[in-house]
């Protein structure tokens, strides 16, 4: 049985305390203290992932020795730190254990940058293209699915997933009813005889979809770009280092080419990969065939500039507000600014929390780094 790409993409809520705004207020004028010189920037990083079919070529670059040579080439260290839970890398990102984390645009927004973390997007990978989807058994169409209770990972890209595809059908949350269920445990209660329909992502999908009575009625395919994953740095650090995005975006599409490529060479650097998810190459292709993997840096940066990304990210904070996700504070849709290289902003311009930057993927397209 292929090994599970356990992509727990389920919104943590983060203690407020280790999570604060840096600002408490403006100084008092007689208090006032010269500030003291700027430390120099840093020269070594710490980066986050979790194991994901679009994200073990960081992985494996780790591994082959890309990460080091393009380290290399920028004057600084660049350690790729396995993390077991995917909550727990987003978590050590916002306290600024890390200093860049794989992600999805939803849980960036709903982690990182509703907490105050300035967080930058510093390349998108990839955009789920049937990885994840909406099952009902014994039912014919997504229409059926009104009145039944459906199972799911609650406040995730899944339950995100399944209002969208309502919408698609004129229908409505209050139409149905979540069931919260794990991500471990998404397969086994399909065989409960009180579920009715589920939304999960591969390859808890396709063990699903393989089962007596399972239809398949809507996936991401259906709404391309808006499930983006990504890698997300901190906005702070890539400014005072800017060398820190050139390395890691070098490392990323020089790692991608192979990853894409049918040669002997790309052919052992996705069997290298998938060993170290836990698969074998099958189970690890199969799990790139719904992936959409932006390889050429160029069309990474045409998604990047696109309004579509626009439109996709507007999706997204709005469904992520109606939940609650931004936190209890939050008055509006608009509390948490979301910058766009158009120089599009949603939300709030003077609290930008969340960069979608494109200068360094721009730098791999032209053959500048």
């Amino acid at each position: 049985m292929t090994a599970l790409f356990t992509r727990k993409r389920f919104i943590a809520a983060l203690a407020a305390s280790c999570l604060a705004l840096a600002s408490c207020g403006p100084k008092s004028a007689e208090k006032a203290e010269t500030a003291p010189a700027a430390a120099p920037a840093k020269t070594s990083y710490k980066i986050g992932w979790t194991i994901y079919a679009g994200w073990m070529p960081w992985a494996y670059a780790q591994q082959s020795g890309i990460v080091k040579k393009w380290a290399d080439k920028y004057g600084v260290e660049i350690e790729l730190v396995q993390i077991n839970d995917y909550v727990e890398s987003l978590n050590q990102f916002s306290a600024g254990k890390l200093d860049g984390v794989t992600a999805t645009n939803m849980d960036a927004l709903t982690v990182p940058a509703a907490a105050g973390k300035d967080t930058t997007v510093l390349m998108i990978g990839d955009y789920s293209n049937g990885n994840d989807g909406v099952i009902l058994k014994n039912g014919a169409t997504l229409a059926d699915i009104k009145g039944r209770p459906v199972n799911l990972v609650e406040l995730s890209v899944s339950h995100y997933l399944l209002a969208r595809a309502l919408e698609t059908a004129g229908l409505k949350m209050a139409d149905i009813k979540t069931v919260n269920t794990s991500d471990a445990d998404i397969v086994a209660a399909y065989g409960a005889a009180d579920t009715k329909a589920l939304v999960t992502w591969n390859p808890q999908l396709s063990e699903v979809k393989a089962m007596p009575g399972a239809s398949l009625v809507f996936d991401s395919s259906r709404i391309p770009g808006e499930i983006l994953d990504g890698l997300m740095v901190s906005t702070d650090e890539l400014k005072a280092n800017p060398n820190l995005g050139k390395a890691l975006t070098g490392i990323w599409y020089e790692t991608l080419a192979l990853t894409v490529a049918q040669t002997p060479e790309g052919k052992a650097a996705r069997e290298a990969m998938a060993k170290l998810s836990g698969s074998d190459l099958a189970g690890f292709e199969s799990q790139l065939k719904t992936t959409y993997l932006y390889a050429d840096p160029k069309a990474a940066l045409a998604a990047t500039v696109s309004p579509d990304l626009v439109t996709a990210n507007d999706r997204v904070r709005k469904f992520s507000f109606s939940m609650g996700l931004f936190g209890q504070g939050a008055k509006s849709v608009d509390d948490i600014g979301i910058s766009f290289p158009n120089g599009k902003t949603l939300g709030d311009p003077a609290n930008v929390k969340l960069r979608f930057d494109p200068t360094y993927v721009q730098q791999a397209a032209d053959g500048k780094l």
